[in-house]
């Protein structure tokens, strides 16, 4: 490729309603490399398979890859020089170069029935061969009308050697040609065929794709050959393996619709890490990426050959740690979504409490729809609603009540000598440590001080809590604490 030739990517998914996670890393690749080459990254939709169509899936396309942060210069909606950009509405481009083939003796129409064509495939088969078209090539096709396939007359037969800047020298023998369908009965052209010439008319000069094309290479290879153009570039990415690494990533194996992470709160940012570095990295040390330092470092040259592995405790952890690059407005934002939508009333918490919370929640998150978690099953309620507690788990180990309601008291006269203005965790730790420093066992007072306060087996420490619920309140839960002993 000419250096100082302007680098244009694509991504062409076919509208089949599910955006699977190895079609968006696809994108993502392609929209990289435009970005980090200042190039051209084009959406272009391949829906030339209509028995497999599902009805709104480019609308769903289009708002996965807004919520990643892909975006495009020329696509279905946007349009640009090359429009249209789905494939049903570019069906004259398709047949103008179809008759260039046949002008060239490149092409020919099918005339066998379905079950002439079984009687060969049989044919092949009792002779121990694979069956190939080009064995069976019609002498003398008819003319091509549109209402039969037209195939490809592939004439030079030969092993085909082609480079893939991720694998390097790629080889297929003579078997791996043959007179392919360019244009189905339909009318429709072939997948073979129309992403080629949907390359060839936008310009596109660098292919990035999942590596089960490239058993496929040779049969493009040969429409290249019968155009003479020249191909583009490709790259083969490495599959995205299942947990084990055994056997490629499907949806039995947690696989998930892209959208699916956006509504259990993971984040865009978060995920385009992730999938970046299955099958890529950017040769140091670095785990964690922003979008800007992703593209910033991406190049076709550090993808690995091998696969990579899907892992969802690797993505919570990345997802964790962009939560905590947020600004507190956006984690804010984000933990009020899924907090007000749990709760049955809104009367139920106070939003600037919830606000004095979200350090406390981000600690203890790996994505945002973990908060809904977390109302649901009351790990919250405590900062919003005195709790109830039993007199038998205020106290701590052989301490009898008589002694905890003792230390409850002394330690509300401490609290109430604080001010309200004083009145936050540091102060109030400071006080309930130097007196549990006086007694035998720290636990004698920082466990029933931190019981009535949440009346949970498991919370956070009791300063934290009498911080976030006021010094009112707290003194009121203690008080309550010491009446039923």
């Amino acid at each position: 490729m000419n250096p100082d030739k302007k680098v244009i990517t694509r991504f062409a998914p076919s509208p089949t309603g599910y955006m699977h996670i190895g079609s968006v890393r696809t994108a993502l690749f392609a929209w990289a490399f435009a970005r980090k080459m200042g190039g051209t990254f084009i959406l272009r939709i391949e829906d030339t398979d209509k028995e497999r169509e599902v009805e709104g899936s480019i609308e769903h396309i289009i708002k996965s890859l807004q919520w990643m942060g892909i975006t495009w210069d020329e696509g279905p909606d946007i349009g640009g020089p090359h429009a249209p950009y789905i494939q049903s509405q570019r069906l004259d481009s398709y047949k103008k170069y179809a008759q260039i083939l046949i002008e060239k003796g490149h092409a020919y129409a099918d005339p066998y029935t379905k079950e002439q064509l079984d009687e060969f495939r049989a044919k092949s088969e009792s002779e121990g061969k694979p069956f190939l078209y080009r064995d069976y090539r019609p002498e003398n096709p008819p003319v091509w009308d549109g209402t039969q396939p037209l195939r490809l007359k592939v004439t030079n037969i030969r092993k085909m050697v082609w480079n893939d800047l991720v694998r390097g020298e790629l080889s297929a023998g003579e078997e791996a040609l043959d007179d392919l369908i360019l244009i189905k009965s339909d009318g429709y052209p072939t997948y073979n065929f129309a992403h080629i010439i949907d390359d060839l008319e936008m310009g596109v000069t660098h292919i990035t794709r999942a590596d089960e094309f490239i058993s496929s290479t040779p049969k493009f290879l040969s429409i290249y050959e019968a155009l003479e153009i020249t191909p583009p570039l490709f790259a083969s990415l490495p599959p995205i393996m299942a947990e084990g690494g055994k056997k490629k990533l499907g949806k039995r194996d947690g696989a998930k619709d892209v959208l699916d992470y956006k509504e259990e709160g993971y984040l865009p940012q978060a995920m385009m890490n992730f999938l970046a570095f299955i099958g890529w990295n950017p040769g140091d040390e670095r785990e964690i990426l922003t979008p800007e330092e992703f593209i910033e470092a991406f190049s076709l040259e550090k993808i690995q050959r091998s696969g990579g592995g899907y892992n969802i405790d690797k993505l919570n952890w990345i997802n964790r740690e962009h939560i905590k690059l947020l600004s507190l407005e956006e984690q804010e934002k984000n933990i009020l979504k899924y907090f007000s939508e749990t709760i049955k009333h809104e009367s139920e918490f106070s939003i600037e409490r919830l606000r004095s919370l979200v350090p406390l929640i981000i600690e203890r998150i790996e994505k945002f729809s973990d908060v809904a978690t977390m109302v649901t099953n009351g790990e919250l309620d405590y900062f919003f609603e005195i709790p109830n507690i039993t007199p038998e788990k205020l106290n701590f180990k052989e301490t009898t009540s008589t002694e905890t309601k003792q230390y409850l008291e002394i330690l509300s006269k401490l609290l109430e000598k604080i001010t309200d203005s004083s009145w936050n965790t540091d102060t109030i730790k400071i006080e309930a440590m130097n007196y549990a420093d006086t007694l035998a066992k720290r636990g004698m007072i920082l466990h029933p001080f931190r019981y009535c306060l949440s009346g949970a087996e498991h919370s956070p420490d009791p300063f934290t809590i009498a911080g976030i619920i006021g010094k009112d309140e707290t003194l009121t839960r203690i008080a309550k604490a010491i009446s039923i002993l």
